[in-house]
């Protein structure tokens, strides 16, 4: 290709963390080639986040690989019907390499580390499985390798928050949410998310238990126990736990991008390795994670997008099984996010 693409797509079409965590390459791609259009392919449940994203022009829905040959062929007519000139898969599969090349896409870049990469032109190698980085960088590393095949600059750093909501609107919907569950507006807010969505090890509901009573113990707070689709059960058993300790359970019922906004107003974010912790992540709020010590699963390796200063992640000790998550001393993370968080 002679000239630079004005017709870009970008997929990232897994999981809700995993989404979250290509808004920086987006943004990469978007400031380094400013004239372009970009193209998102995600599930229909990420949606809202990928409208949501400043960076990405156009959101074009994956049917999924449940919809068989018929979804196949309207993914392959979708990309025709938008001129597609490049494409760049952070996420590789078989089903959208063979889309991909049958749309009769130019340019296709996806890691060279799958059985999917003889259906692409161009392949970065990558490691991924040895979570030698954020995986956010991973992502990154896929745009870099294309915006130098296009002379384009790659050295711009991007800085958090990645997803922002209007002030105003965010600081109305924390008042009206003070107001309609009754609480000190004053106080921070902390938001406990114990559900994960089956992704990675949690924390137990005792051990949510001993994190809420060992914050309020140390600083008058708002414990806000929230949950997403199908995660209420989940919540409503960490509050019976919860006794006479004073706490609201949120159950988001508005989608993602209303959950995000009540995201935006927290001032601190607390779950095991999950959607909605990276969604907190993009957004800069303060979030503590508690994540395995596994490989594939790593702190490291799945790192949230806000500043250093913003996140603490919590990890079985050396001494334990790297699946052990009753081995994390939850009092000693409290502490942690008390100093690091919430000290006066």
């Amino acid at each position: 290709m002679n000239n630079p693409p004005e017709k870009i797509l970008v997929i990232r079409n897994d999981k809700l963390g995993d989404f979250m965590l290509s808004y920086p390459s987006f943004a990469l791609l978007k400031r380094a080639m400013p004239e372009c259009e970009t193209f998102a392919l995600v599930p229909g449940y990420t949606r809202e986040m990928a409208e949501a994203c400043p960076w990405i022009d156009h959101v074009i829905i994956d049917p999924g690989k449940d919809s068989g040959l018929t979804g196949l062929r309207t993914l392959i007519s979708n990309f025709r019907s938008h001129s597609i000139e490049a494409a760049i898969t952070l996420f590789s599969t078989t089903r959208i390499g063979f889309a991909l090349m049958a749309a009769g896409i130019p340019y296709r870049l996806a890691p060279a580390t799958k059985a999917a990469q003889i259906f692409y032109n161009h392949k970065l190698t990558q490691r991924r499985s040895r979570s030698e980085k954020p995986e956010y960088e991973y992502n990154m590393d896929l745009i870099r390798y294309f915006l130098r095949a296009h002379q384009c600059n790659t050295d711009e750093i991007i800085q958090p928050p990645y997803l922002q909501f209007d002030e105003r609107e965010v600081k109305n919907l924390k008042q009206v949410f003070c107001k309609v569950y009754q609480l000190d507006f004053a106080r921070p807010i902390i938001f406990i998310h114990p559900g994960s969505g089956g992704s990675a090890n949690n924390l137990s509901l005792e051990q949510y238990r001993q994190l809420a009573v060992s914050l309020a113990e140390q600083i008058p707070v708002n414990i806000v126990i929230s949950a997403g689709p199908g995660e209420l059960p989940y919540a409503e058993q960490l509050a019976t736990r919860l006794g006479d300790l004073p706490h609201t359970i949120y159950h988001s019922t508005e989608g993602l991008k209303r959950f995000a906004q009540h995201i935006q107003f927290a001032n601190a974010f607390i779950s095991g390795s999950t959607g909605p912790l990276h969604i907190a992540g993009a957004l800069n709020t303060p979030t503590a994670a508690f994540y395995p010590r596994r490989r594939s699963a790593t702190a490291l390796r799945w790192q949230t997008l806000n500043s250093e200063d913003k996140r603490l992640a919590f990890s079985p000790p050396q001494s334990a099984n790297e699946h052990d998550m009753s081995a994390i001393d939850v009092k000693a993370a409290v502490n942690e996010i008390y100093n690091k968080f919430l000290r006066p």
